[in-house]
């Protein structure tokens, strides 16, 4: 199956230079440094699944089957270049407040790693595709269960929602790639399970340190809203286990959950907090 469509590139247009609320999320701590440690990750991370995309994308033969799907590959890099760029002005506001990104160096050692051992273009697809699918499963929750943002500075809340638009809009395109290359269900599977190990320690990590740094980790409210996060009525746990296993799935495919509707919905009532960089005009 490839589902490659044309995407728009977006710019949002909110103003980060002003500062942030330390406990930016209805007050809370846990919450608050949790979305932090995940914007820690994004610049270099995102960075990385733009090399991963367009170094396997390179191998595609260049005919007239696969037009579509170039043309959305480079949506999806526009797309995640902006990303990175929003993200790295939310990190250094963060830095200012005192908290030390250290996801950034893991993943940056975890990259350097792979290029000493050689690891295949396809491989490194894999893992692209792997967390594509997860920030796509925490996209859609953040769409359709608004009250996991309940309480936010607006401004972050415009951020973060925007940026699960995006994610959910392009969920497809490094999976469509594997598949369109002939990447296996099990080496999908394998990378799959190193990259949900992987982003379950580092979230933890630097959420712990953060909340180090925000002195809040020996709080004891600190750790009830932890598990009223995780496995509260709306908690993360319970949200996500359903759709994060799917991908093991030999038949999955990220459209089978088909969210698009979200998306437009979000984009039409928020039209006039992003202008359009490039891409099909919107309905």
């Amino acid at each position: 199956m490839n589902t490659s469509t044309p995407l728009m590139v977006r710019k949002l247009l909110v103003d980060l230079s002003q500062g942030l609320p330390r406990h930016w999320l209805a007050g809370k701590p846990f919450r608050s440094q949790y979305f932090n440690a995940l914007s820690m990750s994004f610049p270099v991370g995102e960075q990385e699944f733009i090399d991963a995309v367009r170094a396997a994308a390179a191998t595609l033969p260049a005919d007239a089957d696969h037009i579509a799907l170039q043309a959305t590959i480079e949506d999806f890099v526009g797309q995640e270049a902006t990303h990175r760029r929003i993200h790295d002005l939310y990190n250094e506001q963060l830095e200012k407040q005192g908290l030390v990104n250290h996801w950034q160096h893991w993943v940056r050692n975890q990259i350097e790693l792979g290029r000493r051992r050689n690891v295949p273009a396809l491989s490194r697809l894999a893992v692209t595709a792997a967390f594509e699918h997860c920030t796509a499963v925490l996209a859609d929750i953040t769409l359709h269960h608004p009250e996991i943002l309940q309480g936010a500075d607006p401004m972050l809340a415009m951020l973060w929602r925007w940026h699960a638009v995006e994610e959910t809009e392009h969920k497809a395109v490094a999976f469509d790639l594997y598949r369109t290359l002939g990447g296996s269900h099990g080496r999908r599977v394998r990378w799959y399970m190193y990259a949900m190990w992987r982003f379950t320690t580092m979230a933890t990590g630097q959420t712990i340190n953060n909340l180090r740094h925000d002195r809040m980790l020996f709080n004891a409210a600190t750790w009830l809203d932890a598990a009223s996060f995780f496995f509260g009525r709306y908690g993360l746990f319970w949200l996500t286990v359903g759709p994060i296993f799917r991908y093991i799935k030999r038949d999955f495919h990220p459209w089978q959950h088909d969210n698009r509707e979200l998306a437009t919905a979000w984009l039409k009532a928020n039209a006039d907090h992003y202008s359009v960089v490039r891409g099909p005009t919107e309905a």
